[in-house]
């Protein structure tokens, strides 16, 4: 149905491109682009959903099992705590500054490391910072095991009253984790995202990954297959619709970390937040086309 109707707007557009002048032209191809593109984007989705729909009932009669190995993998990885210190603050002594808010789960709560300064918000900061020469203000608002959508209603509220010239989204984590769906997925982060652009028009959104499941060395098979396998769906999921988003940038999933990035199997140590980073950053730069940060 949706590659009929992408076949559709391609034909209806060729038959009224020959009676347009050159300007209407132009403006008929912008419109039938977009029509074109978001069939596209639909039927992608409606792909990834139907294999998360299917899986997910192939798995119904090993569910218990799999309910049990995570939870024997949870109390064997135990919980480390949040970053301890303060959740603001300032990287840089230039004259000119620049704000910076993170928000997201586990990895801006900072877990993993000592403080906030050392944890993925203040390295995201330093490197920022050194990048563009300015000093970069930071905030961190994180709360650990929140998906998308509840940062809508439970993070949001607390984001500072102020307007941001860089925000870092770091989700994913839990909505793989907690077994989110693409469509939900979709719908959660087009909204969050929506919601900061209107607090902070212009602000540059940089997204941090979908976990890098199969690099993790606490989880065991077949969960880290599984896991990988949904992971795999959120970031071919978030590629898609962040493709036509000005000014957001989307860190594609890792293939390989370097060998001390885990502090505990999942998270990031304070050597995999500084890495990890600069990491984004770079990408960003280099496959975004982005001339000046």
């Amino acid at each position: 149905m949706l590659l009929q109707s992408a076949n559709k707007i391609a034909r209806k557009f060729a038959s009224n491109l020959d009676c347009k002048s050159s300007f209407q032209r132009s403006n008929l191809f912008l419109k039938y682009e977009e029509r074109f593109f978001k069939t596209l984007f639909d039927m992608n989705l409606f792909i990834w959903q139907t294999i998360f729909i299917l899986s997910s009932a192939a798995l119904l009669p090993v569910a218990p099992f799999l309910y049990l190995q995570g939870q024997y993998t949870r109390k064997k990885v135990g919980r480390l705590p949040d970053a301890e210190g303060e959740t603001s603050g300032k990287f840089g002594d230039k004259t000119d500054s620049v704000k910076l808010l993170a928000i997201g789960e586990s990895t801006v709560a900072g877990v993993g490391a000592r403080t906030h300064e050392t944890a993925l918000t203040g390295q995201f900061a330093k490197h920022l910072s050194l990048k563009i020469g300015k000093t970069v203000e930071w905030f961190a608002v994180g709360k650990s095991g929140i998906r998308a959508g509840e940062t809508i209603n439970e993070l949001v509220p607390k984001i500072p009253d102020v307007k941001f010239d860089y925000i870092m989204l770091g989700l994913g984590g839990n909505d793989v984790l907690k077994l989110s769906s693409p469509r939900k997925w979709r719908r959660d982060m087009t909204t969050l995202i929506g919601i900061l652009k209107e607090k902070s028009p212009g602000a540059k959104i940089f997204i941090t990954n979908a976990p890098a499941v199969r690099l993790s060395p606490a989880l065991p098979q077949p969960i880290k297959f599984l896991l990988g396998h949904l992971s795999a769906l959120h970031d071919r999921n978030t590629k898609d619709f962040t493709r036509e988003m000005e000014n957001v940038f989307y860190f594609h999933q890792p293939t390989q970390v370097i060998e001390d990035f885990f502090a505990d199997g999942l998270h990031p140590s304070e050597k995999g937040y500084d890495v990890w980073s600069e990491t984004m950053l770079n990408f960003a730069i280099d496959n975004y086309g982005i001339k000046k940060l």
